[in-house]
């Protein structure tokens, strides 16, 4: 009798085990499944045809029908070895097969979030667009592997974020967003840093909502703590038009109808998201507005006097003397993962309806800006020349405020 006891606590030592070795496999982020695509299969372009619906779920649902499904209890093989205990009486004993152990230690690139947050300023699922990983990245486009420098913080902070950034440098942050409090629900605040070695990181700024503002009007500072524009650390602003479609950055200065002249602000960037009246389900489409750049690399001045100098009518009136016009990259549909993805090379780890990469059509691969969710209230982003860190800012308080996608 007392062998039969002792044999039924040895198997249930080793089924505790094994509950506990699955437990750690499902809450280890590196198990997340990575979208490797073979080439040539996501290299295909996103139709417009409306005879043929595409659904870009990204969350838990998006995977119960998939061979990919990251939630899926993995079967193990196991080997039953009859064995002795301590006390001589012969025993059977459950082993695991671990011969395939070795793939798991392979770096994996997640496709979707799993168990991502159901927030109500991501729930259109269709628009979102997820990272990917090709099976052999090239050495020419990935920040990773370029011979790019990882810039740093040079001379005060309120300098910095407002010279553009050096040619040649790769400049890696993270936003964080607080939603804590009574009313940052509503109004949350947004802290941007620049990541360094060893997880430090430096801040830059940080930018809170209007109250009772007639628009969308974000105040821009490099102080956390102050931010009114009667603070010396005010930096600049992000404000939008009444239906919320663009978006403009400025400076630290006034406009031009409320004071007399002598510190008119300047306009850094415009942002115009495409509306999606027809109901066409698929990513954002963006276009950015910069300030043309000089032959020795410094920002044109562009200060406007009256409304038909500003970036937006400039875009409008087809007047590109003196400005810059950036798209966010088209993400390409994947079949296998049934969404929207781009390779964002690592630095972006779930899927989200905010994630861009800003290019120029004249050089797709030179990703001007990426910005893209790795939890649920923090954000990368990551700039070159030639963005600074004011205006790379004020383009992803956009991406947090427009809804126009979810139409």
């Amino acid at each position: 009798m007392a062998s039969v006891n002792v044999r039924d606590q040895k198997i249930e030592q080793q089924r505790q085990l094994m509950e506990l070795k699955m437990k750690q496999k499902r809450q280890n982020s590196g198990m997340v499944q990575a979208n490797d695509l073979r080439v040539g299969s996501a290299k295909r372009p996103i139709s417009g045809s409306r005879s043929r619906e595409l659904h870009g779920y990204d969350g838990p649902m998006q995977f119960l029908m998939s061979p990919v499904n990251p939630d899926q209890v993995i079967p193990l093989q196991t080997n039953r070895i009859s064995t002795y205990d301590e006390l001589g009486n012969q025993i059977e004993v459950l082993t695991i097969d671990d011969d395939n152990s070795g793939e798991e230690e392979e770096e994996s690139v997640p496709v979707c979030s799993v168990g991502r947050d159901a927030s109500t300023d991501d729930i259109c699922a269709d628009a979102a667009v997820a990272p990917m990983q090709a099976r052999v990245p090239r050495r020419d486009d990935s920040p990773s592997q370029t011979a790019e420098i990882e810039g740093s913080v040079e001379g005060a902070v309120e300098t910095f974020v407002t010279t553009p950034a050096k040619h040649g440098t790769l400049y890696k942050c993270r936003i964080a967003r607080d939603r804590k409090g009574m009313d940052r629900g509503l109004y949350p605040t947004y802290f941007l840093h620049l990541e360094k070695d060893y997880g430090k990181k430096v801040f830059l700024l940080a930018a809170r909502k209007r109250k009772k503002s007639a628009t969308s009007n974000y105040l821009i500072s490099t102080d956390p703590t102050e931010l009114t524009r009667q603070a010396d650390s005010f930096a600049g602003k992000l404000r939008s038009n009444l239906l919320g479609t663009a978006f403009t950055v400025y400076d630290n200065g006034k406009a031009w109808r409320k004071h007399d002249h002598a510190k008119t602000r300047y306009e850094l960037a415009s942002i115009i998201y495409d509306t999606n009246v027809l109901g066409f389900k698929g990513p954002r489409k963006m276009t950015v507005i910069l300030p043309g750049m000089t032959p020795d690399r410094q920002r044109v001045a562009i200060v406007p006097q009256d409304d038909s100098e500003t970036l937006l009518e400039r875009l409008k009136s087809q007047n590109y003397d003196d400005i810059v016009v950036l798209h966010n990259k088209t993400p390409v549909w994947n079949e296998e993962t049934q969404s929207y993805v781009l390779n964002f090379h690592g630095r972006v780890t779930q899927a989200s309806v905010k994630n861009f990469q800003i290019v120029h059509d004249s050089d797709p691969e030179y990703v001007v800006m990426q910005f893209g969710r790795i939890s649920e209230d923090v954000f990368t982003m990551d700039f070159r020349y030639p963005l600074c860190a004011l205006q790379a800012f004020g383009i992803a308080l956009s991406s947090f405020d427009s809804k126009l996608a979810c139409e």
